[in-house]
């Protein structure tokens, strides 16, 4: 049977991996709307590959079940890419957490119990989840394993006042999960990691760098060290690198990837210094 690739999320990066990762394989491309996942499946398909589209909200588990039952039904699961997710700016508190927080840490656990021995996930976070103040290491063990439903009953989830923080908190969650996750999917043989990118050209990105607030997002991207945003190829790049052969060692990561934002945050000239 042909192995499965399942991008979960099929906007610029997501596609990008997928057909970094995915020649000999066949697509399963899961997207918020059945009209989104076309789309995204239409334009791998011509690009040489085989896509099968299908609806997919990963807010409910009975949704993503559906996906990895799917997926499963087309062949061994080798690869796994979770780049669904809404911004601070696209979404209120309660969706946020609901999409980025529970519903990753659905993903993680549903595809853990099906993915093929030797296969691979990635989760796609953001470097926001690095601008959050430290949490204790208690909430970090929670953010780590306990139970999707019970991540949203946290007090100090449930009491995030504004969309930054609760997209922070979601990313951090991310970034943590793949930690918790490791160890199980290890028992299938499988691993998986998170990336967080910085600013990556997408067409969202580009309306915002060239929309209202072009002139903040211009700013912002010159003080970054790399001087530039990055490119959805670039991060595929990296995806490709942890989740193939030569990424055997790695499982349970972050990887930070955007052009040295999260230094300069922190370390940078207009860095607040205690």
């Amino acid at each position: 049977m042909t192995d499965i690739t399942v991008v979960i999320g099929a906007g610029g990066i997501g596609q990008a991996i997928a057909r970094r990762i995915s020649s000999g394989r066949h697509i399963l491309v899961a997207n918020h709307t059945q009209e989104s996942a076309e789309a995204a499946a239409k334009v791998l398909e011509l690009a040489g590959f085989e896509a099968t589209a299908m609806q997919a909200d990963i807010s409910s588990r009975s949704a993503v079940q559906a996906v990895a039952a799917k997926a499963q039904s087309l062949g061994p699961v080798k690869a796994l890419v979770q780049a669904a997710g809404v911004s601070p700016s696209q979404a209120p508190i309660e969706a946020i957490l609901k999409v980025d927080l529970y519903g990753t840490a659905v993903v993680l656990e549903e595809f853990g119990k099906v993915m093929a021995d030797g296969g691979a996930g990635v989760v796609i976070s953001s470097q926001s989840g690095y601008r959050m103040p430290a949490l204790t290491a208690e909430q970090d063990a929670m953010l780590a394993t306990t139970s999707p439903e019970a991540l949203l009953e946290l007090d100090w989830v449930k009491g995030v006042k504004d969309t930054l923080r609760a997209y922070q908190m979601s990313k951090r969650c991310n970034s943590l999960r793949v930690r918790g996750e490791a160890i199980q999917w290890a028992k299938r043989g499988a691993r998986v990691n998170s990336i967080s990118p910085g600013i990556i050209v997408t067409p969202l990105a580009h309306d915002e760098l060239h929309g209202e607030r072009a002139d903040f997002y211009q700013a912002m991207l010159k003080k970054m060290p790399a001087g530039r945003a990055g490119t959805p190829d670039e991060v595929a790049a990296l995806a490709a690198l942890i989740m193939g052969p030569e990424g055997g060692f790695i499982t349970g990561s972050d990887f930070l990837i955007d052009g040295g934002a999260t230094a300069n945050f922190f370390y940078g000239p207009d860095a607040q210094k205690s």
